[in-house]
């Protein structure tokens, strides 16, 4: 117990230092994160009101496969891309293995499922509502999916939100395509697993408790916001 307690105060004070190697790995790990849930709510939030929209053959074949991407295991998704990006894969010449933009793919890959499910669900809540307004005046699919942006903002910060939960968590597929690189490709998650695996628990904690307090943060904000734009 008393080394724990050291290990909590060395933490808290290795957070209060600013320590620059420390600095470093959480500047990387919000900035790849923050970049991954940017793009996968650029992909995943059309393709999900989109769905909420369209109909054609094998539509719920589609939006069950879409959901199913939810449950995707981040090593299977982090060796799939390593092998997509190695020197005999197909993207291997492009040289992004360990390297920050492979991480972001890989975090993409991950974050775009549950933008498209969150999307969907409530694009589909507010098609069914709107769908016949929108058809009566001629809307063509780009401009009803931009109704619904419109009309879904909250949802669309909340996919957002949880996108960025899902990817600055994320540990299995960053450390396959990354390569916990110190000073180039090392996050907090993957900082953690490492220090953890040295014996070095102050830096870990550290890390561990600005990942807790950002996390917090994270779902602070969205049940704020959310909030306020349902008063509204």
């Amino acid at each position: 117990m008393n080394d724990f307690a050291r290990s909590i105060r060395a933490a808290a004070s290795l957070i209060g230092e600013t320590n620059p190697e420390l600095l470093d790995i959480v500047a990387l790990s919000v900035r790849v994160s923050l970049t991954a849930s940017i793009v996968a709510l650029a992909i995943g939030a059309p393709v999900g009101a989109w769905l909420a929209i369209a109909r054609f053959p094998g539509r719920q074949v589609f939006i069950v496969f879409a959901n199913a991407l939810l449950g995707l295991p981040p090593v299977v998704v982090g060796l799939g891309l390593y092998l997509f990006l190695s020197r005999s894969g197909p993207l291997g010449t492009a040289g992004l293995l360990f390297t920050p933009t492979a991480m972001v793919i890989a975090q993409t890959l991950l974050g775009a499922p549950i933008v498209v499910a969150l999307v969907h669900r409530s694009s589909t809540l507010l098609w069914a509502e709107y769908g016949d307004l929108a058809r009566t005046d001629g809307l063509s699919v780009l401009r009803s999916v931009a109704l619904l942006f419109a009309l879904g903002r909250p949802s669309l910060l909340t996919a957002f939100l949880a996108a960025f939960g899902r990817a600055i968590a994320e540990v299995g597929a960053i450390i396959i395509v990354g390569g916990n690189i110190h000073g180039f490709t090392r996050t907090m998650t993957t900082a953690i697993v490492l220090e953890t695996s040295k014996g070095d628990l102050p830096l870990a904690l550290g890390l561990g408790l600005i990942l807790l307090m950002l996390s917090v943060a994270v779902s602070t904000v969205a049940l704020l916001v959310v909030g306020c734009a349902e008063e509204k």
